[in-house]
C-alpha cells in the first residue's frame, strides 16, 4: 500500500498543528476558510467550470431548515456596522452570463442592452468585473480582489467552493446583518438552504436559481431499443442504477455496441454523489463509504457493456455523440437545456432536434448553482440588501425574471404557478422536447427530494474530482480492484488537501 504521500500530509499537518499551539496565547475563534481551495467540480471528469445557466428550468419544494436552529427574523434594518453611502455598487462574477440581466430586473434596464452597457460602464453607479474565466478559476480572483482592499460589495459563489468563503467571516457578511433573516426565504429549496449556511448555521448566501437536474433521453431510440413510449414508461426502466445498467446492456446489445445509454462518466457521476448519506469528509478525515464500491461496481458494468461513452465532458466528442446517434442520453442541470444539451441535439432544427424527452433518472440530484455572497467590507449595505432581495425573495421579481431571463428560480411557489399555468420559458428549449413535453414539472419532482443536509463539506469539489478521475484511470482504465484504486485516491486528496488527518 503506497501511503508515503499521506504520511507525509499527516507529519505536515502535525508540525503546523504543533507551532500554532506554541504561537496562541489566548484561545481564539476563527471561522477561515481551510487552507486549501478546492477546484470546482462541476465537470468532475475534466474538472472544468460550469458552463453559463442558460434556460429556464426548474426546482421546486419548499425549503427545509436547512439542519441549523437560527430563525432570525427579517427586520429590514441594516446593522450599523454595515458600510454605506459608498459611490459605486460593485458586483464580481466569473462571466457575464447572469449579473447584467439580474440588474437589469432589479433596476428595470434594458435585458438587451444591459451587458454591454456595464462592460462599458453606462450604468450609472453599478460596476461590474466580469473575470472572463470558468467558475472553478473565479476564486483566485476574488483572493486577489481581497488581498488589493479593490472595491467589491457582492460577489457570485459557485456551489462546490462557495463554503471556502461562506465560513470564513473576512470574507462574508451575515445576511442577519442587511436585515435578512429567515422568513425572506420561506419557499427556496430544502438543498439551496443548506449551501448558503457556514458550518455553524450562519446565513451568508443565498441563491436566486435552482439545478435540479434530469435523465434527458432520446424517445425515438428508447421506442426502438427499449419499447418505451412515455417518460412514465422510461422511468420505470431507469428508476435505480440497478435497472439502470440493465436498461443500458439492452441497448448496447440491440443496436450491437452502436449506442451508449449515457452520455459520459462525468454526467452519471454528477447524478450518483448525490445519493451519498455521509460527507465526504468527517471528523477530519477523508469518508470512504459504502457507495464508493457501489459507483464504481456500476460504472464498471457500464463502461465494459459500452452503455456509457467514454467521451470527456465538454468536449467536442461529448455533444457530437449525441448529434450522430450514439449516445442515447445525457444527465442535465435546468441550466444546461439551453446550452451544452442544444448542441448534442444539433441546435434549432439540427438533426435530433425536437427528438427527446425526459424522465427524473436513477437517483434526484442537483448539478450546480451560484450563490450571492456580501463582502464584509461593503460600503453599500442597502444596495447590497436590495440587489439580493430582488433576485431572490420579491415573488414579482422572481416571476419577471423566470421568463425574462429564462430561469428556473429558487422559489417554490413562483415555479410552482408558473409550471401549474403552462408557461412556455423558452420555446427552443420546449421544443427540443416531444410534444412540447413540461421538463420543467419533471425536474420538479426530483428537486423535491434533494437533501443535502449535513453533507456539505468545504473539501467536495476535490474530492469528488479526484474520486472520478481514480476510479477511471485506475479502475476502467487500469484495469485494478477498488481496492488498489482506492490507494491512488487518498494519495491524490492528500496532495491537495493537507489539512485532513489520516489514520496510520
Amino acid at each position: 500500500m503506497n501511503t508515503l504521500k499521506r504520511t507525509l500530509a499527516l507529519v505536515a499537518t502535525l508540525a503546523m498543528a504543533s507551532t500554532a499551539f506554541v504561537g496562541c496565547g489566548k484561545e481564539e475563534t476563527s471561522s477561515s476558510a481551510p487552507s486549501s481551495t478546492p477546484e470546482s467540480s462541476s465537470t468532475p471528469e475534466e474538472s472544468s467550470d460550469t458552463p453559463a445557466d442558460d434556460g429556464g428550468d426548474d426546482s421546486e419544494t419548499p425549503a427545509d431548515d436547512g439542519g441549523d436552529d437560527s430563525s432570525a427574523s427579517s427586520s429590514g434594518e441594516i446593522d450599523a456596522s454595515v458600510g454605506q453611502g459608498g459611490s459605486t455598487f460593485t458586483v464580481a462574477a466569473w462571466n457575464p452570463d447572469d449579473v447584467p440581466y439580474l440588474i437589469a430586473q432589479w433596476k428595470g434596464l434594458d435585458y438587451s442592452t444591459v451587458a454591454q452597457d456595464l462592460a462599458d460602464d453606462k450604468v450609472d453607479g453599478i460596476k461590474f468585473i466580469s473575470f472572463g474565466v470558468g467558475g472553478s478559476d473565479a476564486s483566485e480572483r476574488y483572493d486577489q480582489l481581497f488581498t488589493a482592499g479593490d472595491d467589491l460589495d457582492v460577489y457570485f459563489c459557485e456551489a462546490d467552493w462557495a463554503l471556502n468563503y461562506i465560513n470564513d467571516d473576512t470574507k462574508t457578511l451575515p445576511l442577519e446583518k442587511l436585515g435578512l433573516g429567515d422568513d425572506t426565504w420561506p419557499n427556496m429549496y430544502g438543498y439551496t438552504d443548506a449551501i448558503g449556511k457556514s458550518e455553524s448555521g450562519v446565513r451568508k448566501g443565498v441563491s436566486w436559481q435552482a439545478a435540479a437536474g434530469g435523465f434527458a433521453y432520446r424517445a425515438d431510440l428508447a421506442e426502438e431499443y427499449l419499447g418505451v413510449t412515455s417518460p412514465d414508461e422510461m422511468q420505470a426502466q431507469v428508476d435505480d442504477w440497478d435497472k439502470f445498467v440493465t436498461a443500458a446492456q439492452t441497448v448496447s446489445e440491440a443496436s450491437s455496441g452502436a449506442v451508449a445509454l449515457a452520455d459520459s462518466l462525468g454526467g452519471m457521476w454528477q447524478a450518483f454523489a448525490c445519493g451519498r448519506t455521509q460527507p465526504w469528509v468527517k471528523d477530519n478525515m477523508l469518508e470512504i463509504d459504502a457507495s464508493c464500491q457501489e459507483f464504481v461496481d456500476t460504472a464498471k458494468a457500464l463502461w465494459d457493456c459500452g452503455g456509457v461513452t467514454k467521451n470527456s465532458q465538454w468536449t467536442d466528442e461529448w455533444t457530437a455523440s449525441g448529434v450522430s446517434g450514439n449516445t442515447m442520453g445525457y444527465f442535465v442541470s435546468t441550466w444546461g437545456f439551453g446550452g451544452f444539451f442544444m448542441d448534442a441535439a444539433g441546435g434549432v432544427g439540427g438533426d435530433q432536434y425536437g427528438k427527446w424527452a425526459l424522465c427524473q433518472g436513477p437517483t434526484p440530484y442537483y448539478w450546480g448553482g451560484t450563490w450571492i455572497v456580501v463582502n464584509p467590507a461593503t460600503d453599500n449595505g442597502q444596495e447590497a440588501r436590495d440587489f439580493i432581495v430582488s433576485a431572490t425573495a420579491d415573488e414579482a421579481q422572481m416571476t419577471a425574471y423566470a421568463t425574462n431571463k429564462p430561469e428556473y428560480v429558487n422559489n417554490s411557489a413562483v415555479m410552482d404557478s408558473l409550471i401549474s399555468s403552462g408557461t412556455v420559458f423558452n420555446q427552443d428549449i420546449t421544443g427540443n422536447f416531444v410534444d412540447n413535453q413540461n421538463i420543467y414539472a419533471e425536474l420538479a419532482e426530483n428537486a423535491k427530494e434533494i437533501n443535502f443536509n449535513g453533507l456539505i463539506t468545504p473539501y467536495d469539489a476535490t474530492v469528488k474530482a479526484e474520486f472520478v478521475d481514480a476510479v477511471k484511470s485506475e479502475c476502467l482504465e487500469g484495469g485494478k480492484s477498488w481496492d488498489e484504486g482506492q490507494e491512488a485516491f487518498k494519495d491524490k486528496v492528500a496532495e491537495k488537501i493537507t489539512t485532513l488527518d489520516w489514520a496510520e
